[in-house]
């Protein structure tokens, strides 16, 4: 018998509270504060949702506000744009793009084709400035553009294991999907439980990342700059690059976390109801909803 095959652990999603409370998590770089629903304030003609054709408006606006402080590989890119006073200021930003495996779109949508018919919502950050509600309004214009290309299904992961840097700062408090519940998402349960590394600032080092090193593919570059930045010595000319990274990942201080697994959350985009479950889940919807955070990982 075949061993299943694991899919790996995404970590793409705003962090935040459980479904049942009325604060909504705003950032700006990358820190987050809160607003409440009470505040209101969300004039629906005052923003508008553009296509981001520059993709690098779209990765510095990420990389300076988002808490991964990194960029994934992108089909489409969308904009929230306030135009309060006359202007045309970007305050979100939503982006869709190619997990990091096929597996991740086609085992709860198994007869949709990966990358054009479905995609994975990969970041999707607000400014602090941003009014309660917004992030619903947006989300819905980006699931509605996406239906007009062609997609008729989304994926996303909702990291729900706080992070703390090296020194104890909380930099990702754990979130359960709030957003993707409000706008109807259909939960499909946790992807694989695995064991993660965190570096000292509290971001994950991903295995793909790990593996660009080790087979020094595209992008090997960037990510062995990473680890040098945090104290690792440079990679020398003859020296195998897996002993290196072994040695550079003990020399940064990186730690071992066990994670029970992200929540899955799936989109099925149609006109109607009707064509909307004619798209088949490969995986069952479950209820209720996640409402709490997992506890602290004990890190080894």
């Amino acid at each position: 018998m075949r061993s299943p095959v694991q899919e790996t652990l995404p970590f793409m999603d705003l962090p935040e509270v459980p479904t049942a409370s009325p604060w909504c998590q705003r950032w700006r770089e990358r820190t987050h504060s809160w607003a409440h629903v009470r505040d209101g304030g969300f004039d629906a003609r005052r923003y508008s949702v553009d296509v981001i054709t520059d993709e690098e408006t779209a990765k510095g606006f990420v990389l300076t506000h988002h808490y991964s402080g990194s960029y994934p590989a992108a089909i489409a890119q969308f904009g929230l744009y306030d135009h309060a006073d006359g202007e045309r200021r970007l305050c979100g930003v939503a982006v869709f793009g190619v997990p990091v495996s096929t597996a991740v779109l086609t085992k709860p949508l198994p007869e949709l084709r990966p990358y054009t018919e479905s995609v994975e919502a990969s970041r999707f950050v607000l400014l602090d400035e941003c009014p309660a509600n917004s992030e619903s309004w947006f989300l819905a214009n980006c699931l509605n553009r996406l239906l007009a290309r062609g997609v008729r299904g989304v994926v996303s992961f909702a990291d729900p294991v706080p992070r703390r840097t090296a020194s104890g700062v909380l930099v990702m408090p754990g979130h359960v999907g709030t957003i993707y519940a409000a706008t109807n998402a259909e939960y499909a349960g946790r992807a694989t439980a695995r064991t993660v590394k965190l570096l000292p600032d509290g971001t994950v080092f991903h295995d793909r990342t790990a593996q660009k090193i080790r087979r020094q593919e595209q992008g090997h570059h960037y990510a062995e700059a990473q680890l040098v930045t945090l104290g690792a010595p440079v990679l020398r000319a003859g020296c195998d690059p897996a002993v290196w990274l072994r040695q550079a990942l003990v020399a940064v201080g990186a730690r071992n976390v066990r994670h029970r697994g992200a929540h899955r959350y799936v989109w099925r985009l149609g006109r109607t109801r009707r064509e909307r479950e004619q798209i088949k889940l490969g995986l069952p919807a479950l209820r209720p909803y996640p409402k709490m955070t997992d506890p602290e990982p004990v890190e080894f």
